[in-house]
């Protein structure tokens, strides 16, 4: 990587770390398109969802679905499992803030799926979270429920938070 794309890099992370979305988006923008000039595909593709991610904290998740979209299929071809799972989510994160929920529900199970294969519990748990949420959204209260106990199991060290809503949702399950 030259001096001035890893500058660009350090650049957009800042922008984002300081809550300058917008900037963050640009400079992650201007990075992917560097590195899908060099052929750099997979480096480009992280580059847009880190863009996707930053359109997403500024409110653009029509922009931000659109810089993500067929991500995932670049990681898929390099057998990438985490960043393929995660470009799924960050579509279906996108998705659900368009209110597009049938869609979203099938995006996060494909990045469930995917995280799942790779042994990323830690990962599977957020998607569990999010599914959880969508379901409740719906009135789908004991789905919601399982999906956050499933969620909660897939936590390694779990916190004395985590672990009392674990019991709580558990009692709610069986009443």
């Amino acid at each position: 990587m030259d001096d001035r794309l890893k500058a660009l890099i350090e650049k957009a992370n800042a922008a984002y770390k300081a809550g300058k979305y917008r900037d963050a988006a640009r400079d992650f923008g201007s990075a992917a398109e560097a590195y899908a000039g060099s052929g750099s595909d997979s480096l480009a593709a992280e580059m847009k969802n880190n863009q996707s991610v930053a359109l997403l904290q500024a409110r653009q998740p029509g922009e931000a679905l659109e810089v993500a979209l067929g991500t995932e299929k670049v990681f898929a071809k390099t057998g990438d499992l985490r960043r393929q799972g995660m470009a799924l989510a960050n579509q279906a994160a996108a998705l659900d803030a368009l209110r597009r929920k049938d869609e979203a529900l099938a995006r996060y199970r494909r990045a469930l799926t995917v995280f799942e294969k790779a042994g990323e519990n830690e990962y599977a748990a957020d998607v569990w979270k999010a599914l959880a949420a969508i379901q409740a959204s719906r009135g789908k209260v004991t789905d919601a429920v399982i999906s956050m106990q499933t969620s909660l199991m897939g936590v390694e060290h779990p916190t004395l938070k985590q672990r009392i809503l674990k019991k709580l949702l558990f009692l709610r399950l069986w009443r």
